[in-house]
């Protein structure tokens, strides 16, 4: 296996780490290699998927089909295969994977890593609910674990921020689907109080809330509301990717500019909502159709700021959106969701409660911004998304996830000396006490 000197980066490109690279082609490269961090697409935001001075695998040409159950939907694929293309090809067999989060770039094994979560997780739980087995290089050796025979080492591995050893393949449990198109019941929220009622009233499959950051006043938190639905009609075709060939200029997201995209996207549907037929990848992963989006922020990068408070802090989340909005430092780019109770692993990230995401511009106020709202966050109870994560600090992330010391230990216990550790175990210290 060969490696090369690169600077890499995750999504959001705030964050970057010089290193040794190297791309296998077949899992028996990996036989006989010391424990060494592995990443897929990275495609999360912050410093996850870096190793700054060390070795990193790069697990995304891993990416082949091991085996497929027609009837019972089963599928094994290798770490390398993305989400996407899981759904791109059974998709017109009647399958798809159960959970799908917001790209279908991310890869089985991130997606493992990471325990991610789709517009359902309110109903059927994040994407290590779904997960069968996995197969690991565990202390050396090839090992496959289910939650049957290895539960605690099992929970260890979904969202463990691959600190277990090294996934090459997973058997994941997909859903069956009467046909390729999505049925899109979209509707107007005035404000927060209308936003949060209808996340909480819709009991469709998939629901999601765009937010208009920028909104104040009376209108704060206004936005659209999302309910999806698999359908058997004939779904549209979807449209020619687009691509983002540059570093955009700073201010492509001004505050100005930001504004008036949001009151247009906003007033795009009408005031009594709308129902349309759309395509599974346009509802699923919509960012997908501009490739390299990631550009828009210019060269400095963005930090994103995803959490999750309980139910009953609807007066804290209503005061985050209101910083958020007086900062006018928030990009289009802003989500709220309602997630369910179903958490598969320690450091699993879905709680009862509400979920924001936000994506800031790389700058100084912004990272101050991001630093209040993370305590914000700790008051109420609730947590900061790892995936996402950038700017947190070690003893807050601790004290939100109660289940912490079982990871801990279940890490230790596979990588004793700390090789797999990454640049976000390091910067939160989170395989010491």
């Amino acid at each position: 296996m060969r490696w090369k000197s690169d600077t890499y980066s995750g999504w959001g490109r705030a964050l970057s780490a010089d290193g040794d690279l190297a791309r296998p082609e077949r899992i028996s490269a990996l036989k006989g290699l010391p424990p060494t961090p592995a990443f897929g697409a990275r495609r999360s935001y912050g410093d996850a998927c870096l190793n700054s001075d060390g070795r990193a695998i790069d697990m995304t040409r891993l990416d082949r089909i091991l085996s497929f159950d027609p009837e019972s939907g089963e599928v094994e694929a290798e770490a390398g295969v993305a989400v996407g293309e899981l759904a791109r090809i059974f998709a017109p067999q009647g399958w798809i994977p159960t959970v799908m989060p917001g790209t279908g770039f991310a890869t089985v094994g991130g997606a493992i890593g990471m325990d991610v979560h789709g517009k359902n997780h309110h109903r059927d739980g994040a994407f290590g609910n779904h997960v069968k087995a996995i197969r690991l290089i565990h202390q050396g050796k090839a090992k496959t674990i289910t939650p049957e025979k290895n539960a605690m080492l099992f929970k260890a591995t979904l969202g463990g921020l691959g600190q277990t050893g090294l996934i090459v393949s997973a058997r994941l449990q997909m859903t069956p689907i009467p046909g390729l198109a999505m049925k899109v019941r979209e509707s107007r929220a005035g404000d927060l109080d209308e936003h949060l009622a209808l996340l909480d009233a819709s009991d469709a499959p998939y629901t999601v809330g765009w937010i208009d950051a920028t909104a104040k006043g009376d209108a704060l938190g206004r936005g659209i509301v999302e309910e999806g639905e698999h359908s058997g009609d004939l779904p549209p075709r979807d449209g020619k990717a687009k691509t983002v060939p540059a570093d955009a200029p700073r201010f492509a997201l001004s505050k100005p500019v930001v504004k008036a995209f949001n009151a247009r996207y906003y007033n795009r549907i009408p005031e009594e909502g709308r129902t349309r037929l759309r395509t599974m990848s346009d509802f699923f992963f919509p960012l997908d159709r501009v490739l390299n989006w990631n550009r828009l922020y210019g060269k400095h990068g963005f930090h994103q700021f995803q959490c999750v408070v309980p139910t009953d802090a609807v007066e804290t989340l209503r005061g985050m959106i209101d910083s958020v909005a007086r900062s006018g430092l928030a990009s289009p780019l802003a989500v709220l969701k309602r997630l369910g109770s179903q958490s598969a692993g320690f450091l699993s990230f879905p709680m009862e409660g509400y979920t924001l995401a936000v994506d800031f511009p790389n700058r100084a106020r912004a990272q101050g911004l991001i630093r209040s709202l993370g305590e914000q966050t700790a008051q109420a109870g609730g947590r900061i998304y790892l995936a996402k994560d950038s700017l947190a600090d070690g003893a807050t992330i601790k004290a939100m996830y109660p289940d912490w010391t079982k990871w801990q230990a279940e890490a230790d216990k596979a990588d004793p000396e700390r090789l797999l550790e990454t640049d976000l175990i390091r910067r939160l210290d989170l395989r010491s006490t």
